[in-house]
């Protein structure tokens, strides 16, 4: 499941999915099937333009972020669960140190709350989720991280086998049990939040969503957008593999709703 769900990816992506449509009306003219040539060019072109000059990624991904919002803090905390994917792994394997990616506010967040929750354990889950598996995954690089900025490596527990949100989530609990840990803080990007507890609640794990790494303003509206077109395209495919993965999750039945709230 983890290798198809890994290459089905490589193949929906939005501009993956353009440059393959692309391919495929070059076939067809070339066996003269021109209407078929004609209908993917347009379709290549069409999701060209969307995820390139328009708002609908921001949309998308605004969606999922407005989702579950932040809590007010707690007067107490015992416990902080941090979900990998904030460190450029592929990087720090070969470098060493700690290389934070655009999700690196999932780290640099509890960083915060380990200073503001001084008695607080922080489980941090994540193994190598390449498809190569030759990496260190954040976990590992999490045991650099944290001490170099004074949080004691006593504190840490260490997660490192886990490849996909849906195993972050099954072999949380086993660790949680294990160091009597209950009513815990999970942190992770705030597009993601929404697929990760429901992953949490159907595994009947007590957690409270703390979000962040958010992406888009909150303001967003559906328009033309000329000015950013890397950016754009960005935020479309973060925003349609989120939803892909909200709706493979829940028609496998890992999650009991299709957008947790």
């Amino acid at each position: 499941m983890f290798l198809l769900s890994k290459l089905a990816w490589l193949v929906i992506q939005p501009l993956s999915l353009a440059f393959l449509l692309i391919v495929a009306s070059l076939i067809a003219g070339l066996v003269r099937w021109r209407r078929l040539r004609g209908l993917l060019a347009t379709l290549s072109g069409l999701v060209l333009f969307v995820t390139l000059f328009t708002t609908t990624g921001a949309v998308m991904l605004q969606t999922l972020e407005d989702r579950i919002p932040r809590p007010a803090p707690p007067a107490d905390l015992s416990c902080i669960v941090v979900l990998g994917g904030g460190f450029e792994t592929d990087v720090t394997t070969l470098r060493g140190g700690f290389e934070l990616n655009q999700a690196g506010d999932r780290f640099v967040e509890t960083l915060r709350l380990a200073r503001l929750y001084p008695q607080a354990r922080i489980l941090i889950s994540g193994g190598d989720g390449s498809i190569s598996g030759k990496y260190e995954g954040d976990a590992v690089v999490a045991e650099r991280f944290f001490p170099a900025f004074g949080v004691e490596a006593d504190r840490l527990i260490q997660e490192t086998t886990s490849r996909t949100t849906f195993e972050n989530v099954q072999n949380l609990k086993g660790f949680l049990d294990e160091h009597g840990l209950k009513n815990c803080l999970l942190v992770t990007s705030a597009f993601h939040m929404p697929r990760s507890m429901g992953l949490t609640r159907k595994a009947d794990l007590d957690m409270t969503p703390w979000p962040t790494d958010f992406r888009t303003r909150g303001d967003e509206t559906l328009g033309f957008d000329f000015t950013q077109p890397s950016l754009n395209a960005q935020l479309m495919t973060t925003a349609t593999r989120e939803w892909t993965g909200l709706l493979a999750y829940y028609l496998t039945g890992r999650t009991n709703v299709l957008f947790p709230k």
